[in-house]
């Protein structure tokens, strides 16, 4: 006998959820169950993560989101419908997927987003009536949740829960009861047993969930560590405040380690059999779908009598024309030169690939035709021949013995995935908005977007957070011992020889393994592998936490091109610059390819304004 977990956040529920895509599929393992639910606060954001592990794993993914509920209209912004409940939805199907995106989009808008993004119930019964959702009724700070605790007739309960049953279908509703930590939460315990006794009297059937936070009971103790991490107080002020009655919301996660992804036999002992049955009823009503696709760049649109990939073909034969006279027909060097762009051009047509670079030398194009100084290509790309013909690169990959397929391998191609190139676009600073309006203008408002990016957790400010939090450690210390971790980017390639020995990389464990005389005093690794030290628990928990996800910000160049709207394949999430109205997509950018999104890097360099600045001077 088993069940599904089907409320559990990862790390994209920020500075609350801990767990990665990776240590949720790793649990489940454990503990043998081989479904789950991701259920993140307001969001999606963390799906493809989710598939792309669990797919990996074999394992069924069941994609949803615990929304945020304004009781009012969601477009009142005031006092009064600050107050949001939460309602966690399930999509029984790739339809159900596209509405919960467009529910998380709705609620991002920027006259619904006050405080949080949020919805109202009317936009969750219009998307609910077409039947390919699935919610329950939630836990404590839910709507259902919250009544049970007060002075409320079982009459007005039940009415309240056939409410939420019309609005989902008689099959797509069910009562949530979470015991996991009844016995730490008395709020939990009075509420989950009178919600007990109100589905009987609705006829409503119940299901058991967990509330996970964290994979393991173990990581309790670094998920306090995200909590105090955002609300800037150590766990012993957080303590104190508890034991005079504030911050009440947070009492659960510091009085129990109970947040975690129990096992059926932690379930078991709170939960009927019933209870647990239908979570696997649940999950057999949610399809396996998938939400990866291969890459999907809008067709550019050619000049009449042109397909995309002629057209390129016509660009190239231009480009040599004017770039390739000092090489002489019928010669050793001619054959070479014809070779190598005839090979490049085949991969990239049988990739798929000529409206892709028919897009980045049309951005190119137009920076040159408003006046604006573009980078002459760096990176891989300088390797490409077609880019050199057609302007995208301004080096001769051959002159200079620059290998193709280090820009492009295409025996990396699948029938399932098709990579990328990876051209980054050099524009001033000062032209980078306008390149992003015209293509706006030319692929269409909704088909373009900046992107989503996270600071996470990374070796120095790993280590920072936990000593902070424990309260107990001066500034001048946690300076004098985080100065010996290194950059990412100065250690890179050593990083990535420690991820392929070890299968995963740690700045704090290089530090101890390579500045080991720096640290001893603090920290170092014993003869038997294991941390040693006075601060040896504390480098542990650092290292545990490396990589967490903590805020989110705008990507500084990567731009997202699609066919149609992308708010169909991806949420749109609003930016965390309050002057900012367009909204961002809400995938990273790898996870943006893995939908099918087209993602270009659009660099604005200072550099090249300075050097557009120097004529001025000069004439000045």
């Amino acid at each position: 006998m088993t069940y599904v977990p089907l409320h559990v956040h990862s790390e994209y529920s920020l500075l609350d959820g801990l767990s990665q895509a990776s240590q949720i599929s790793k649990r489940l393992n454990k503990i043998e169950i081989d479904t789950c639910a991701l259920t993140d606060h307001g969001t999606v954001s963390g799906a493809v993560d989710f598939c792309r592990t669990f797919k990996g794993a074999s394992q069924k993914q069941i994609l949803g989101c615990e929304f945020y509920l304004s009781e009012k209209d969601a477009t009142e912004k005031s006092s009064e419908n600050r107050k949001l409940i939460h309602q966690v939805v399930l999509a029984k199907n790739l339809e159900g997927w596209k509405q919960i995106l467009g529910l998380v989009s709705q609620s991002n808008h920027a006259d619904q987003f006050y405080y949080k993004p949020r919805i109202d119930f009317n936009q969750l019964r219009e998307a609910a009536s077409s039947g390919n959702l699935i919610s329950f009724s939630g836990h404590l700070g839910s709507y259902l949740g919250n009544i049970a605790l007060e002075n409320q007739s079982d009459s007005f309960i039940c009415e309240a829960a056939h409410r939420l049953q019309n609005m989902f279908g008689r099959d797509n509703f069910f009562i949530e009861i979470q015991l996991i930590d009844s016995e730490n939460n008395e709020g939990a315990r009075i509420a989950g047993e009178r919600l007990r006794d109100i589905a009987k009297q609705a006829n409503i059937p119940c299901v058991a969930t967990p509330d996970a936070h964290y994979p393991t009971r173990e990581a309790a103790e670094d998920q306090r560590v995200l909590l105090c991490t955002s609300l800037k107080k150590t766990i012993g002020q957080v303590r104190q405040e508890l034991k005079q009655g504030k911050s009440k919301s947070l009492s659960s996660f510091f009085a129990s380690n109970n947040y975690h992804i129990p096992s059926y036999e932690d379930m078991k002992k709170f939960h009927t059999d019933e209870e647990l049955d239908n979570t696997l009823k649940i999950a057999s009503m949610c399809e396996q779908y998938n939400i990866l696709g291969a890459p999907n760049p809008p067709e550019f649109k050619a000049p009449t009598g042109y397909s995309p990939k002629e057209y390129l073909r016509h660009l190239c034969k231009l480009g040599w024309a004017e770039k390739m006279g000092h090489v002489k027909k019928n010669t050793e060097e001619f054959e070479q030169y014809g070779d190598r762009v005839n090979r490049e051009l085949e991969v990239f047509e049988e990739a798929g690939l000529s409206s892709y670079f028919l897009i980045v030398q049309d951005i190119l194009k137009y920076c040159k035709h408003e006046g604006y100084l573009t980078g002459p290509g760096r990176g891989s790309a300088a390797g490409c021949m077609v880019s050199y013909l057609i302007g995208i690169t301004q080096i001769d990959p051959i002159k200079y013995d620059l290998v193709f397929e280090r820009f492009y391998n295409a025996g990396r191609n699948t029938d399932e995935r098709i990579s990328m190139p990876d051209i980054d676009l050099d524009v001033p600073k000062e032209a980078r908005e306008k390149v992003i309006d015209y293509m706006k203008q030319k692929y269409g408002k909704a088909n373009v977007a900046q992107i989503v990016t996270y600071q996470t957790l990374q070796g120095r400010s790993a280590l920072k957070r936990v000593m902070q939090a424990r309260g107990n450690i001066s500034f001048t210390e946690q300076n004098e011992i985080t100065k010996h971790i290194m950059d990412e980017a100065k250690i890179a390639d050593e990083l990535q020889d420690m991820k392929e020995e070890l299968g995963e990389a740690s700045l704090i464990l290089w530090a101890l393994k390579n500045r080991k005389d720096k640290l001893k005093d603090w920290c170092e690794i014993g003869d038997d592998g294991k941390l040693e030290g006075k601060m040896a628990r504390i480098f542990e928990q650092a290292m545990r936490m490396e990589g967490t996800k903590i805020i989110q910000s705008k990507h500084a160049a990567g731009v997202v091109v699609s066919p149609s709207p992308i708010s169909e394949t991806c949420p749109m999430v609003k930016s965390a610059n309050k002057s900012e109205t367009d909204l961002l997509a809400g995938f990273e950018g790898p996870s943006c390819e893995d939908v099918g999104l087209l993602k270009l890097d659009v660099l604005g360099i200072r550099m090249l304004d300075k050097i557009m600045e120097v004529p001025l001077i000069l004439k000045g």
